[in-house]
């Protein structure tokens, strides 16, 4: 049994960052290593990062997944998209159709909702049609009136997802600064917020140090910001969401070199991709599907040994990418087989990304949380940064 209980903090409302910083790279930066914390600056992360390292960036990208609809009689219809069904569940073909498009959605308002009525969204010389198709499964067809894809479609009609707890309307500033500056495939619903203190002048730094810079894809869901609700946090159900991966990640994995995930969302699909690996030594056939108990029910392997496998089979297919899904949950006491370090903000209480950090950083994170506390950092999405190396 794994007690959410004990891994929830006081998190004063004042605490919590509401906008963000007018740069980037001037947020704090904690360092936590040997079971010692510095504090310091993100414009200073090239400092701690050991020479020759190999950082890893999710390179997903924010689509402006609010989609708000006024109906004749004035009522709202807000819809959000979650995750695409036609004309392929493949969120980069969803993304560039230019033909309908359906899409399972969260829909605010839905009994206001009548099944036979299309709602329509006009700007920028762009009309936007949804019909109702599934309300039991809140599954939205999606029509427009111009050859172009979707996901410019929802750049011109959609609004910025906010997290929940962020208590303020999209402003236009959010556009820019709740994505990173190498966001590049489209797809995510909320941003891996890990680097959006990265700016150029950090990368230019971290290369004088002959730091590897690795993109690889998880578009994060709405799931993400999911409370544990149940009082064993064993018994929660972890959210799917969809990675992509190329064999370029894999030959710099295999590397011996330090590896750095840049948020808990790289973190997952590194760690994804080793069980992934796993399951194909079993099963040459296995599909990329890894289950949020995978790492507790499937028999450890070498890494070296689960990557070749993974390497292997995008070799049987002639590809250069292998496209999955993962639901892969960390808990206190899972040990980590990719990551050597990780570059993470600072997370609700009671949520799995909470329980991610407690994995990575054991018994100390009640340490790192009350020293950043005590330090006035700023918490959650466009909040500050930590370093933390694992045991």
């Amino acid at each position: 049994m794994i007690n959410i209980g004990d891994y929830t903090y006081h998190l004063p409302e004042e605490r919590i960052a509401s906008h963000p910083l007018p740069e980037r790279d001037q947020s704090k930066l904690l360092v936590y290593q040997n079971g010692r914390i510095i504090h310091s600056g993100f414009s200073q992360l090239s400092g701690f990062i050991p020479f020759g390292s190999a950082l890893f960036f999710n390179n997903t990208k924010v689509i402006p997944a609010r989609l708000i609809f006024q109906k004749d009689t004035g009522a709202s219809i807000e819809l959000f998209l979650l995750d695409p069904i036609w004309p392929s569940p493949v969120v980069s073909v969803a993304m560039g159709t230019t033909q309908k498009s359906q899409w399972h959605c969260s829909i605010g308002n839905l009994r206001r909702w009548n099944e036979n009525r299309k709602l329509h969204l006009t700007a920028n010389d762009l009309t936007l049609s949804a019909r109702l198709a599934d309300r039991k499964n809140g599954v939205v067809e999606f029509n427009w009136d111009a050859p172009v894809t979707f996901s410019e479609v929802v750049e011109k009609l959609g609004a910025t997802p906010l997290p929940p707890y962020i208590k303020r309307k999209t402003e236009v500033i959010d556009r820019t600064r709740y994505q990173t500056v190498y966001a590049k495939n489209d797809g995510a619903v909320a941003a891996p917020t890990a680097g959006l203190h990265f700016t150029e002048r950090v990368m230019e730094s971290l290369s004088k140090k002959n730091i590897g810079f690795n993109y690889l894809t998880l578009h994060v869901s709405a799931g993400t910001f999911q409370p544990v609700k149940v009082e064993n946090a064993s018994d929660h159900v972890m959210h799917r969401e969809q990675i992509v991966v190329t064999r370029a990640n894999l030959e710099n994995l295999l590397k011996d070199e330090t590896k750095v995930a840049v948020g808990t969302t790289s973190l997952r699909t590194v760690e994804s991709i080793y069980w992934y690996g796993v399951k194909l030594m079993a099963d040459p056939n296995a599909s990329f599907e890894i289950r949020q108990d995978d790492p507790y029910r499937l028999k450890a392997e070498d890494r070296s040994a689960a990557l070749q496998a993974v390497l292997k089979k995008l070799l049987c297919e002639n590809s250069d990418q292998l496209i999955g899904e993962t639901a892969i949950y960390i808990l206190p006491g899972y040990v980590f087989r990719m990551a050597d370090a990780l570059i993470t903000n600072f997370h609700q209480p009671r949520s799995t990304l909470m329980l991610l950090v407690a994995a990575f950083a054991g018994d100390d994170w009640k340490r790192i949380y009350d020293e950043a506390l005590k330090h006035n950092y700023r918490f959650l999405s466009y909040g500050d940064s930590s370093l933390l190396f694992g045991k």
